[in-house]
């Protein structure tokens, strides 16, 4: 109880500050071509991509670092201070960071935020099983969907700081070849699997775009959101599945406990088959910065390296 008022005091807190001030930086209409632009970003995916288009000319922070699962991430104190300095916020949007909606919603009336991936065509995004007029956010595991998300976030650029637009639009151009290049080497990976073999199950639902992207059957332990939990009928079906079609290879999440992982391989290992823990993958946040890893390219890279590897039976362990 006394956890739960504190929690409501905090919050209340967030919320004056808020409504206290917002500061010259963070008005939408400031004069930005004299000096770096002050940019907030949640994932680091989104990050990635923003100091990549805006080069020299931005500041940036991003607020969730490797292993933060942006599903349950609340804002500090802290973060709300940034981005009441901010000239423009850069989210995922299509309720990946749930429990900030509120908070942005907020923030819209002091800066320019954007919900990049909400740029994508609705057509090209999946429904969530748990409530059909919502949209899967994971976007970034299609590349040609995140190539989609990176031409809104130069775009936005070229909008608020149209003196410096030529270089925007040349490094976006820079970057999104890139991502072509890494979208055609995903699809080349996934190529060295037959059909029969391209089943992924990971610990959350988070790689339905890859699936779809790149031809794989694709299974979650946990629902789309990490706020829902798995229950003993979802391992054990998913573990008779796992034995029936004697798939070699599950795979833990960087950013979700191992434990529903090692419980499903545990409950596989009672119907009379031994899957391998593949590896570990990459979903709602990157790697350590400065490692391969702590960028998207090669976030994308690991995973579908991981992947193929693990389930032609290279490299389980």
């Amino acid at each position: 109880m006394r956890t739960r008022h504190a929690a409501a005091i905090a919050g209340g807190l967030m919320m004056l500050m808020l409504t206290g001030c917002s500061g010259e930086e963070g008005r939408s209409g400031a004069d930005l071509s004299a000096r770096r632009i002050n940019v907030v970003t949640t994932v680091g995916m989104l990050t990635d991509v923003v100091e990549h288009i805006g080069g020299d000319r931005i500041e940036v922070m991003g607020l969730m670092g490797p292993g933060i699962d942006p599903h349950l991430y609340k804002a500090s104190a802290g973060d709300v201070t940034k981005m009441q300095r901010a000239d423009v916020i850069f989210y995922n949007g299509l309720h990946l960071e749930g429990a900030m909606a509120e908070l942005f919603e907020r923030m819209a009336s002091m800066t320019r935020t954007v919900a990049a991936a909400e740029a994508i065509d609705h057509d090209r995004l999946h429904a969530s099983p748990d409530n059909p007029e919502l949209h899967d956010p994971h976007v970034w595991f299609d590349v040609s969907l995140w190539i989609e998300v990176s031409r809104r976030v130069g775009a936005t650029f070229v909008e608020i700081d149209s003196a410096h637009a030529a270089g925007y639009q040349s490094r976006a151009d820079a970057y999104i070849a890139r991502l072509e290049a890494l979208h055609a080497y995903v699809q080349q990976r996934a190529g060295e699997l037959p059909p029969e073999r391209r089943v992924l199950i990971t610990a959350h639902d988070a790689f339905n775009y890859f699936g779809r992207a790149y031809g794989f059957e694709v299974y979650g332990l946990q629902g789309i959101s990490t706020v829902t939990e798995a229950g003993t009928s979802d391992v054990q079906e998913l573990a008779n599945f796992i034995a029936q079609r004697r798939v070699p290879a599950i795979f833990v999440e960087s950013s979700v406990p191992p434990r529903t992982i090692e419980a499903l391989q545990a409950a596989v290992a009672s119907k009379g088959f031994a899957v391998a823990i593949g590896g570990e993958l990459y979903s709602d946040a990157m790697g350590d910065p400065g490692s391969p890893e702590g960028t998207y390219e090669g976030m994308v890279r690991h995973n579908i390296d991981t992947i193929v590897g693990a389930l032609k039976g290279e490299e389980t362990k």
